[in-house]
């Protein structure tokens, strides 16, 4: 019943997304595996509408933070003001108090308020003046940035980059998914026509069912095989963290979720590794002057590593 409806959810989002279902698919995965999402991508390919529609079409209370040099910790996370009718401090909420946050290019802010993410995307909390508040459940965070144009930014630290389950590009549309998009612009934007599909009460359970997939023992060696094989490869400086391995399990669980199996298959780790992965290692500057891509590099360590022998 659930699946079918993630299903329809997938469908309704695909109106207002043309063409690109494997992305649509992914970002359905992280938020059902309870993770955040780091789009990186060019300039008007559809970043900002892909956050939208999901939020329509899940019921998801949507909040949107456009991300500059000006932007304060206060604006993501809410501050304290003194109310002289009660006599003492109340809380007003940040921007990231809702269930699904859009932090749009957050490399273009200072670290101190991208840092102000990071207890919100790890504890799912904030803590304000030293009274921590709770954010609503299910909460996701896609966050953007634009991979050219360095020119203002902050490059966001490791630390943060590990707290994103998965990094995902839209990419350009094909021709004639282009022509396609052009014809929209004659009448009400289609994200604007997306129907609600399931309630917060539906997410949450769907979460739930998700996290309780079966992960088979050789499964768990596999996946802590490749991030170990990261850390040893000569030619990455940072390896994968067990942080890393943990999200591509529950990654994998949504993906065998949403297949509808209650069991987590090979096939599913090679679906999403270079997603969940390749924002998580550094390359050292030897790979660098060879141009070997994080992406080449994580094909090396997939093929160094026996895949589990399961049905």
């Amino acid at each position: 019943m659930l699946q079918s409806k993630a299903l329809a959810v997938i469908n309704e989002v695909r109106r207002a997304i043309l063409g690109k279902d494997v992305v649509v698919c992914k970002v359905l995965m992280a938020i059902l595996a309870r993770g955040h999402i780091l789009l990186e991508d060019n300039p008007g390919v559809g970043k900002t509408t892909l956050a939208l529609a999901f939020s329509k079409t899940m019921g998801l209370h949507y909040n949107r933070v456009q991300f500059t040099p000006e932007v304060l910790p206060a604006d993501v996370v809410g501050f304290s003001v003194w109310d002289r009718e009660a006599g003492n401090f109340s809380y007003r909420p940040g921007a990231v108090l809702c269930n699904l946050f859009l932090a749009d290019e957050i490399n273009r802010t200072s670290a101190k308020t991208q840092s102000a993410l990071l207890e919100a995307m790890e504890e799912g909390q904030v803590t304000v003046d030293g009274v921590s508040h709770v954010l609503p459940r299910p909460f996701t965070v896609i966050a953007t940035q634009n991979p050219v144009g360095s020119a203002g930014t902050q490059l966001l630290p490791e630390s943060q980059l590990d707290r994103f389950m998965m990094r995902l590009s839209i990419g350009y549309p094909s021709l004639d998914q282009e022509i396609l998009i052009l014809k929209q612009t004659e009448g009400p934007r289609p994200v604007d026509a997306l129907r609600q599909i399931v309630t917060l009460d539906e997410v949450c359970q769907m979460q739930q069912e998700t996290a309780q997939v079966h992960v088979d023992e050789d499964l768990y060696h596999f996946v802590a095989s490749l991030c170990a094989a990261t850390r040893q490869h000569p030619l990455l400086r940072l390896g994968a963290s067990p942080r890393a391995g943990a999200a591509l399990v529950r990654a994998c669980r949504a993906s065998a979720w949403l297949a509808g199996r209650d069991y987590v298959l090979p096939k599913d780790v090679q679906l999403l590794y270079y997603n969940v992965l390749e924002h998580r290692i550094t390359p050292d500057p030897q790979a660098r002057l060879s141009d070997r891509t994080p992406h080449a590099l994580l094909s090396e360590v997939w093929d160094s590593v026996p895949q589990p022998k399961l049905v």
